[in-house]
């Protein structure tokens, strides 16, 4: 089936503006001309490649007791984590801190451990 732009931007007038912009764009800054560097790059990805965060992870994240507190009630209220859980984590958080879950983990901190 063949379709004209402007047919395609009467449809679909969101998805040609995102197709538009800039951001979109991948651009690729590495080869690997080593096939043991790629296939150990490879493997390190896959540590992470079906990982779904825990609330350790997303309070590790946190700069702050508030930030922690409402991350602790969004899990809460969504049904992620039990009341009795949330309690607990509360109260680590009053009396050890949000440093007590863990370092702080930056931006970027999975691709940083990916490559290993």
């Amino acid at each position: 089936m063949e379709i004209s732009k402007d047919d395609f931007r009467r449809m679909f007038p969101k998805l040609a503006k995102e197709m538009r912009k800039d951001r979109l764009k991948v651009t690729m800054n590495s080869i690997r001309s080593s096939k043991r560097t790629a296939e150990k790059k490879t493997a390190a990805q896959r540590n992470f490649s079906n990982y779904n965060p825990d609330i350790i992870d997303f309070l590790r994240r946190c700069d702050n007791k508030a930030q922690a507190e409402e991350i602790i009630t969004y899990m809460e209220n969504r049904g992620e984590i039990t009341l009795n859980y949330a309690r607990k984590l509360r109260q680590q958080l009053r009396n050890n801190g949000v440093r007590s879950f863990g370092s702080k983990k930056e931006e970027g901190y999975y691709f940083e451990m990916s490559e290993g």
